[in-house]
């Protein structure tokens, strides 16, 4: 008897779900993608305005495609299992197409957790393919390949060759140079501040416990004062020498904090950033492992999360009322709301029908699984875990105290100042999780302890008085939290496209990271300069944001994809035109790439020029010094032999100049390797793996073979 056939994207993804699978069934990996617009030519038919794309199956796909042909015909129902997004709905269309499967057999089945009731549910409820959800799927496909392939074009005539550009990149590039240019605009001001070391009459009382209270103001104004520099500070000093000090008033309540919602995928990446300083890649990679299943010993494999690319704060019943059990039992009744949480949306666009990201379990403590996992993966589930617990648990409460302390001096002015302090009473959901902040002035919950017992008109001794000198500070640079953050809030992109969108615009080199934080490189400046003068529509924040909000009509029916795509290329594909004939008549400056290395001759910083040979390294000060070195391209995975190198890209010598990898301590260490090295390790032996094609990947020291991780594979545009 015929098996039906269930196609997912990956073996893991495979391999989990055919343990609720029974003998009836057999699970197929299509490794992802398996067609796409060839990247040697535009694919899009623009010349009629009908934007219909041209598809080709990848040539490391061949095999898969075959594979799946067969089996779908000897099959009796073939399942399409991919994941429950746009992108999910697109590879079973383009499996469909590519495979030529006949569609009376095929059945779409969508779950958002890989669970034996999840997948049950699904199996017994098949639908068709939402062509709604692969058309926005296509039209986001089609507008950043027309983006793309016209506009890079324009910075090969007016910034250098080789150059490319995107839509949503092009506005995170933006981001980052607006913000730098706010840096290097801002003027520093100066300002002091004025505390007083206070403690209550009289000293020898067990009561008087010496505290810190802040200069606010002179009584009778509303104003805080404002201390602009040594001068007036000295004044402000000898005026207060001799005062007396007296309480006038103390504010005593109570606060409550509530807890953070569940993670969606900006969040999730916000927060592995600052409590894990995981990249986003690495978030999107290692809860893909944690989603598809890892091997839990005698339970095999096992799913521990829910779908990690959602934009949704909802939770299902039934995992609510898992969490409530667990709070009484572990921790108290005390711990749990009156009622349930309900986290309103607050992202634009967000799919309701979706889940927040959470345990499949609560039951399933990390602390019961971490044999199981490595490091990464346990440290990122037990991140889920806590999260999804405390955003069910009750309010953190807190007794916060004012006191407002006159001044009163000789001249007969009145300095108030003004202590505070806050004292955890009941840790509700702090018991647990904590969110982390990003560069943010220290909350009122954690800036202060205890203040001693106070009460209106007690008299206090001055025990010391500190003047401290402060500047303004300009506006953080972005780090990659707070990056995705105001990619977000601006409604740029979509879960799936914050850590592409990031890692395009470091790996063209637009823009670097120091000490975690985001810089634009010189070419990074012309770029965005060159875009803004002839587009600036298209790395506009609020244009970007529109298209998504069209993208998701699209997804919702509401609107067709052609003409939407129609409304975008006319005026777009103008302004190609006037730029490429403003290019013909202005010279362009061509912008030499900067380099991390340093000329051994002269000291002088290194740039990156092209030749016949291809890149290479030469002196920037070029005719005076004339060293030049081989590139040596860095790609961010430390040397597996050595581990003190990295590293990095080489030609072989010849006319054929083949690429290879090797340790960047060479001749110290000769380790190389033919193939891309990838920044994580073989999930199977945790040892070096490397691309293997385009979308595949292998170890180089087990047998192991899988896809290369969807947010790894950086989104080329061009």
């Amino acid at each position: 008897m015929a098996k039906d056939l269930v196609i997912v994207e990956s073996p893991a993804k495979a391999k989990t779900i055919g343990r609720f699978l029974g003998s009836k069934y057999v699970a197929k990996a299509s490794m992802g993608h398996v067609r796409d617009i060839p990247r040697s030519t535009m694919g899009v038919a623009v010349d009629d305005l009908s934007f219909t794309p041209t598809y080709e199956v990848m040539a490391e796909k061949q095999k898969v495609v075959a594979e799946l042909a067969k089996a779908s015909k000897e099959a009796e129902t073939v399942y399409l299992a991919t994941d429950p997004d746009r992108e999910g709905e697109a590879i079973s269309w383009h499996l469909v197409k590519a495979a030529k499967i006949d569609e009376a057999k095929i059945k779409r089945v969508v779950f958002h957790e890989i669970t034996a009731g999840a997948v049950k549910e699904a199996f017994d409820h098949p639908r068709a393919i939402d062509l709604n959800l692969v058309n926005a799927q296509q039209a986001r496909r089609i507008l950043d390949r027309l983006v793309g392939y016209e506009l890079s074009p324009v910075l090969w005539r007016k910034v250098r060759r080789g150059l490319s550009a995107g839509r949503v990149q092009s506005v995170a590039l933006r981001l980052v140079v607006d913000r730098e240019r706010e840096i290097m605009a801002f003027t520093a001001e100066e300002y002091w501040s004025i505390e007083a070391e206070l403690t209550k009459r009289p000293k020898s009382s067990p009561e008087a416990i010496p505290f810190m209270a802040e200069l606010r103001g002179l009584k009778g104004t509303d104003e805080k004062i404002k201390i602009g520099n040594q001068a007036e500070a000295t004044r402000i000093l000898a005026d207060i020498e001799g005062a007396m000090y007296v309480v006038s008033a103390v504010t005593k309540r109570e606060r409550k904090a509530k807890p953070a919602a569940p993670f969606i995928t900006s969040t999730l990446q916000q927060e592995a950033y600052r409590k894990l300083r995981f990249g986003a890649r690495k978030t999107m990679r290692i809860a893909q492992q944690l989603y598809e299943g890892v091997d839990l010993g005698p339970q095999g494999a096992t799913a521990l999360i829910t779908y990690m690319r959602t934009d949704s704060t909802n939770l299902a019943e039934s995992a609510v009322r898992e969490a409530a059990s667990y709070i009484r039992w572990k921790y108290g009744k005390e711990y749990m709301p009156d009622s349930p949480r309900v986290y309103a949306k607050k992202v634009k666009g967000a799919q309701e029908a979706h889940e927040a990201i959470r345990p499949i379990s609560i039951g399933t403590e990390p602390e019961a699984v971490r044999q199981f996992l490595n490091r990464d993966q346990y440290r990122l589930y037990d991140l889920i875990w806590k999260r999804m617990l405390a955003s069910q648990m009750s309010d953190a409460v807190f007794d916060s105290t004012r006191v407002d302390i006159d001044a009163a001096t000789k001249s007969k002015k009145v300095y108030e100042f003004r202590a505070t302090g806050s004292v955890l009473k009941f840790a509700g959901f702090r018991a647990v999780y904590m969110e982390d902040a990003d560069d943010a002035a220290k909350s009122e919950d954690d800036a202060t302890g205890t203040l001693p017992e106070l009460s209106a008109r007690d008299l206090l001794d001055m025990l010391g008085i500190t003047p401290e000198q402060h500047f303004t500070q300009p506006p953080p640079r972005y780090t990659e939290a707070t990056l995705i953050k105001a990619l977000e809030e601006d409604g740029i992109g979509r879960p799936s496209t914050y850590a592409p969108t990031i890692a395009t615009v470091v790996d063209r080199d637009y823009v670097r990271k120091d000490q975690g934080r985001y810089y634009p490189t010189k070419l990074g400046f012309a770029v965005t300069g060159l875009l803004t003068q002839h587009f600036p529509d298209i790395i506009e924040v609020g244009f970007t944001a529109r298209v998504e909000e069209e993208l998701d009509e699209i997804a919702r029916g509401e609107r067709q994809w052609k003409p939407v795509l129609k409304d975008f290329y006319k005026p777009f594909n103008k302004k190609v035109s006037e730029a490429m004939e403003n290019a013909k008549r202005v010279p362009s400056s061509e912008i030499d790439e900067e380099s991390s290395e340093v000329c051994d001759v002269c000291g002088r910083p290194m740039v990156i020029k092209s030749g016949r040979f291809g890149r290479f390294l030469s002196c920037s000060g070029f005719p005076d010094c004339k060293n030049s070195a081989p590139l040596l391209q860095r790609i961010g995975v430390d040397c597996p032999e050595c581990g003190n190198g990295q590293m990095v890209e080489r030609k072989k010598k010849g006319k054929d100049g083949k690429k290879f990898y090797g340790c960047s301590n060479y001749p110290t260490c000769t380790f190389t390797v033919n193939q891309r090295p990838l920044p994580q390790p073989c999930p199977d032996c945790g040892k070096l793996l490397v691309a293997s094609g385009k979308t595949n990947a292998r170890c180089t020291a087990c047998a192991y073979k899988g896809p290369i991780p969807e947010d790894e594979l950086v989104e080329m545009a061009s």
